[in-house]
């Protein structure tokens, strides 16, 4: 899938995050690919999935583009941090691969752009996952095809607040040529809706949608408190 193509599967549209963090119950290959096919009858335009075995299943399963990223550990640079992640992820069928472009020094010192490169020359796309303007500016030009917020608020640095990043959608959206990607903290359609207002050519939406332990545990503490 080209990037021209897939940018406009995706503008205005509703990517999915069917992800599940370590020791959910959730997280099992079968349990992920049933919540990316009630996305896509919900209406999604793209799944967004970790590891590529989830990866491999998922594209088996619904007929909509793959997102794809592998966490390896849980500090500094985890998400798809080094070429080998990612070419992985495109063997497992991603039509884009998510990669950690902050600023962090990558695990086997590599370069954000090598990555690009490879993923390129494998015949998939890049999104760029970052937390500021200056990494979504320089991440843009290393080439990647879409850049993301997904790592605002949780890179030192960026903004600590409990909702979407707004302003750094908007930033990114009147400085890069790319489209540019929402993600992280969308709580509601509401906010969603602004994230496109303000710029966004698409959203991430995951906890929201696919955790339910995350909702749960909300309601909760909401309940708890006095």
């Amino acid at each position: 899938m080209t990037a021209q193509h897939l940018t406009a599967v995706l503008e205005g549209r509703l990517i999915v995050s069917c992800q599940a963090p370590p020791g959910d119950p959730m997280r099992e290959t079968s349990a992920l690919v049933r919540l990316a096919l009630a996305a896509v009858a919900g209406g999604a335009s793209a799944i967004r999935a970790n590891e590529p075995g989830v990866v491999a299943a998922i594209v088996d399963a619904v007929d909509l583009p793959v997102i794809g990223l592998w966490k390896d550990g849980d500090t500094g640079v985890y998400i798809t941090p080094t070429v080998r992640h990612a070419l992985a992820l495109v063997e497992a069928g991603a039509a884009v691969v998510a990669a950690d472009a902050t600023d962090r020094p990558r695990p086997d010192g590599s370069a954000f752009a090598e990555l690009v490169t490879a993923v390129h020359a494998a015949g998939a796309l890049v999104m760029a996952d970052v937390s500021t303007l200056a990494e979504g500016v320089a991440a843009a030009g290393a080439g990647a095809d879409f850049v993301s917020t997904t790592l605002s608020g949780y890179v030192p640095g960026s903004p600590q607040q409990p909702g979407p990043d707004l302003e750094l959608v908007e930033a990114l959206a009147a400085a890069v040529a790319v489209p540019v990607v929402a993600e992280g903290r969308l709580h509601t359609p509401e906010q969603a809706r602004e994230a496109l207002g303000r710029g966004a050519h698409s959203v991430v939406v995951g906890t929201a949608i696919t955790a339910p332990t995350a909702l749960t545990a909300r309601f909760v503490a909401g309940l708890a408190r006095p």
